[in-house]
């Protein structure tokens, strides 16, 4: 397995298969941010490393204000037209979450989903108070599939692992306590944490999509190789999933903090 510290992805090149193939965040994530206070309709929401916009979409669904933020101008697009699709409109900006050129005290709430450790994240946690106002919120949000035994998850990882052995993300467990203690270093109160497992259906060519989507193909691997990992793909799932759609486990992860004052 590659090294974490190392390892570097281009999103921009996954941009329409990421729109196609990767699942939304459930409602019940939603609910439980608008129950605890920390998403409201009207506040200012700040979306870093947006991608396609499914974290952000879902609090402009529910009456936020929301930015999203990414180093990526073919993500931003593919992000606009889910948002014409959705009937929702976001405002956009191309920048770093470590220095987002944005003012300060401007945001109610920013919130990373799925891209906290592609940050430099001390800096990311500073720059992040920076944006808050006083009593404003950071949320944390992480959706990872789960290699469970010889499930689809762990038999499409091998695939994966062959083509690509620098890619390091492999095997998780979906939890993420590196990411509560970043907030309690940066300074961030009341912090708190929850995860919840769910398994979502895929059909094989959707799976496939979504893989094609992931860091460890299109985001790192040149057209020739993203062609042949999806062709073992294909025949591993058709021989060894032939029932669809299939349920794919995941993990959502989330953590929170408050900016005092």
């Amino acid at each position: 397995m590659g090294d974490r510290n190392t390892f570097s992805a281009d999103f921009g090149h996954t941009a329409q298969d990421y729109a196609r193939h990767r699942a939304g965040y459930p409602d019940f994530l939603f609910d439980r941010l608008m129950r605890r206070g920390l998403a409201r309709p009207g506040m200012r929401a700040l979306d870093l490393a947006t991608g396609t916009g499914y974290l952000g979409r879902g609090l402009a669904l529910r009456g936020l204000r929301v930015t999203g933020l990414d180093v990526s101008a073919e993500m931003i697009a593919a992000s606009r037209a889910l948002d014409a699709e959705s009937g929702v409109a976001l405002d956009y900006v191309l920048g770093k979450a470590e220095e987002t050129g944005l003012p300060s005290a401007s945001f109610d709430l920013v919130t990373a989903a799925c891209c906290w450790h592609w940050f430099d994240r001390p800096k990311a946690a500073a720059e992040v108070l920076r944006l808050l106002q006083p009593g404003g919120a950071l949320v944390i949000c992480a959706q990872d599939w789960l290699p469970l035994g010889e499930n689809v998850v762990a038999k499409s990882e091998a695939v994966l692992q062959r083509h690509n052995p620098a890619w390091p993300f492999g095997g998780g467990d979906g939890l993420k306590p590196g990411f509560v203690g970043d907030l309690r270093r940066a300074g961030f109160a009341d912090v708190e944490s929850f995860s919840v497992d769910l398994a979502i259906p895929y059909s094989r060519d959707a799976w496939r999509g979504r893989l094609r989507a992931s860091a460890a193909v299109s985001g790192s691997l040149k057209p020739e190789k993203v062609a042949a990992v999806d062709a073992e793909l294909a025949a591993m799932l058709a021989r060894d999933f032939p029932e669809e759609p299939i349920a794919v486990p995941h993990c959502v992860f989330t953590v929170w903090g408050r900016r005092a004052g």
